[in-house]
């Protein structure tokens, strides 16, 4: 690449369009390149003024006098608040009792403040407004996970409500079946007396019949009549039918009944800048960082390694076993997964929860108290990393089943807030393939994922909002591809990814600048990072099984 024309190198000669300007005609407000500086004076022309480059814009230009068309006004009347010239002053025409001061005085005081504007502007009031922005923007991607949840808290009490109803309606058909029952009883007794009166009414009749035809007296004069007895007719049995009144139902009385939902709320709050005063207890990198331990962890093919507090890690492999160690490398506990599968991932929640995620089943799992639970389960998704935010939610990257798509999933417990999946153009943030994709949510709030099928480091902000991609930097020693793996971020919000085939670790500032390499070392294959409250870094070794802790800041 030509130099000349390197970005950084933006000064041309504005007489030839070509060369590089080494000079500058602070009077014409020209960029000159050496030879073509006797061009432009040639006119001889006394006003021509010529400085090195980086003197441009030095000579004050001062304003012409209105009265004296000759003179340039270097003074400023205090009282008038008017520039004026040396012969304004020293004539009758202005008032000679007034307050003169050089303008050059109002240019650097003027000048000290719109530079300290600037400062001010860039340092403080612009990164505030962006915070807010960020802020607005994550409200604003969170509302449809909000609501959502707003409408499952209604599904629920709606299903709640129908099997109420369906509990008292099923009581009344139960108290409906007795009084039938009841009912029947009742009428079937009556039914059995007036049956059992006609029987003997019938024998009578046949003894009736046979004494007419009979000739014996004594049958004749012994016979005693029943008639008055019969015609005592029992009571009529009168039993009115049951009945359902239903009630009518109110609009607002069934609303009391199902709950109430608040109006929204808007209040407008008045905020008050405070300037953010700059961390001056940063820890500088050091020039060569050192091992403290090594931690013999037994995984075969060792992928991810999680700070449980100061004192305890979490590791996992390819085998069910996630394994916890303490800084000695002592083993402290052992769980299996559920489905006898190695993790995709493994996290640690704000209450010291284990949350690990599987692709088969397609699920996140949480273990507390040796109690294993699902906390979320997909469908044509794939979970593969985890990351617990500083406000508790849980980030997950997964692809499709299909292999194609790629996104990255806020969750709240077990409610999707926010999806991350494409920048402002429509185009996918991410690699769609199944790659694993590393993620760690930085002290800033950005999102930072090693996405190793698109060889680069994708940072976003809180929002979503793509803010860089780092792709590796260029280096005579390393000379394979950048594939980032595991990612982490520490306490003054430097981002540390993992260079699986170059055995190394870059550093990188908040803004995506290479600062450095880790690569002193011996790391073999490394892939996941983390890194605990005091900046040491772990880091999983792929092949040999071992978690290295590393002191990389001062």
């Amino acid at each position: 690449m030509d130099p000349d024309y390197s970005a950084q190198d933006v000064a041309r000669c504005d007489l030839c369009k070509t060369a590089k300007a080494q000079s500058y005609c602070d009077f014409c407000n020209v960029n000159l390149c050496k030879p073509c500086i006797g061009e432009h004076i040639s006119d001889e022309y006394d006003k021509h003024k010529i400085v090195a480059i980086h003197q441009r814009k030095s000579t004050l230009i001062y304003p012409k006098c209105q009265t004296h068309q000759n003179e340039n006004c270097k003074y400023q009347c205090n009282d008038c608040n008017i520039s004026i010239c040396s012969d304004c002053i020293a004539s009758k025409q202005h008032n000679k009792d007034h307050e003169f001061v050089k303008l050059e005085e109002v240019y650097n005081t003027k000048k000290e403040q719109i530079q300290s504007d600037t400062k001010e502007l860039e340092n403080c009031i612009l990164p505030a407004y962006e915070e807010i922005a960020n802020e607005l923007e994550m409200q604003i991607a969170s509302l449809d996970g909000e609501y959502e949840k707003l409408t499952m808290q209604m599904s629920k009490q709606r299903e709640e409500m129908h099997r109420e109803v369906e509990n008292v309606i099923n009581q009344m058909e139960i108290e409906i079946g007795e009084i039938k029952v009841k009912h029947n009883s009742l009428l079937q007794k009556h039914l059995n007396e007036i049956k059992q009166l006609q029987s003997l009414m019938q024998q009578t009749l046949l003894v009736l019949n046979e004494i007419e035809e009979s000739n014996e007296v004594s049958k004749t004069i012994n016979f005693s009549s029943k008639n008055e007895e019969f015609s005592k007719i029992p009571p009529k049995v009168i039993a009115s039918m049951p009945k359902f009144i239903p009630k009518q139902i109110e609009r607002e009385e069934l609303c009391s009944l199902i709950g109430k939902l608040t109006p929204l709320s808007i209040i407008l709050e008045e905020r008050v800048f405070t300037e953010k005063k700059p961390n001056t207890s940063v820890r500088e990198l050091l020039d060569q960082p050192e091992i403290l331990n090594t931690i013999k962890t037994g995984h075969k093919n060792l992928r991810s390694v999680t700070c449980l507090n100061e004192e305890q890690i979490w590791t996992s492999g390819e085998t069910a076993d996630i394994k916890c160690f303490n800084i000695q490398g002592v083993l402290q506990k052992t769980i299996q997964t559920k489905s006898r599968k190695f993790p995709n991932d493994i996290a640690v929640d704000r209450d010291g929860a284990l949350l690990y995620s599987a692709g088969t089943p397609m699920t996140v799992y949480k273990v507390k108290n040796d109690q294993t639970e699902k906390i979320i389960t997909l469908h044509g998704w794939r979970p593969t990393k985890l990351c617990v935010t500083a406000s508790g939610d849980l980030l997950v990257t997964m692809y499709s089943d299909d292999k194609t798509q790629s996104k990255i999933v806020r969750y709240s417990g077990s409610t999707v807030k926010q999806t991350i999946q494409f920048d402002d153009e429509g185009q996918s943030l991410y690699s769609g393939n199944s790659k694993i994709k590393y993620i760690s949510e930085n002290r800033n709030l950005d999102i930072c994922v090693a996405d190793s099928g698109a060889g680069a480091v994708v940072v976003v902000n809180q929002a979503g909002k793509l803010r860089f991609r780092y792709t590796g930097e260029p280096s005579s020693t390393k000379n394979k591809p950048f594939k980032p793996r595991g990612i982490t971020t520490d306490s003054h919000n430097r981002i540390l990814t993992a260079d699986r085939d170059n055995n190394c670790i870059h550093i990188l500032d908040p803004d995506g600048q290479f600062l450095r390499y880790i690569d002193n070392c011996e790391l073999g294959n490394p892939r996941g990072l983390c890194v605990d409250s005091n900046d040491s870094l772990f880091v999983c070794e792929y092949d040999e099984g071992n978690v290295k802790k590393i002191r990389y800041s001062k």
